[in-house]
């Protein structure tokens, strides 16, 4: 829980100082299109975090703006699960990865500040090949300008007869207009 603290701090005071120095930033303008490439770390969740410690990956956002306040998004990318020691032994339990592609939105709901909501698939990587695929749903908590987007989210994977799990998750990313 100190890493979860620490995340949480860190995205407030980002936060703070990036809505200090562009509080009138417009960040979804209608009818525009927007590509963020973001940083992503995390901690593990659920069935995840007996064999993990952390996450770590990238992610390409393109954002469209339906309004100024409301943005549909698509976002692809990776996030690589880092092993554990297996206790009593040199060894560490296997690497594995998820690769999210996942449609959404973002509703700002006062200037600067949203919350959005991601669904799709995620395909599991595993050391000897691929794994199954699951359902991703992805609720989360930002802060973007005209450059930066700093968020908060969490992330589950689930499937039919499959363990869930999933990552508390935070997300630095430069965006530009296209």
């Amino acid at each position: 829980m100190k890493l979860l603290s620490k995340l949480t701090a860190a995205v407030l005071v980002m936060g703070a100082l990036f809505f200090a120095n562009t509080a009138k930033a417009q960040t979804t303008p209608a009818n525009a299109f927007r590509l963020g490439l973001g940083i992503e770390t995390g901690v593990p969740t659920g069935l995840a975090r007996l064999g993990s410690t952390f996450t770590l990956g990238g992610t390409a956002r393109l954002q469209y703006g339906i309004s100024n306040d409301f943005a549909a998004t698509f976002t692809v990318g990776g996030y690589h699960f880092f092993p554990k020691k297996i206790p009593g032994s040199d060894k560490r339990y296997g690497s594995y990865g998820e690769i999210p592609i996942k449609f959404g939105f973002k509703e700002f709901f006062v200037p600067n500040v949203y919350f959005g909501g991601e669904a799709g698939i995620a395909y599991e990587k595993l050391e000897e090949g691929w794994g199954p695929h699951r359902l991703d749903l992805s609720p989360g908590l930002g802060y973007a300008n005209k450059t930066w987007d700093v968020s908060i989210r969490y992330e589950n994977f689930s499937g039919a007869d499959q363990p869930r799990f999933g990552m508390v998750g935070l997300r630095l990313a430069y965006g530009f207009g296209l």
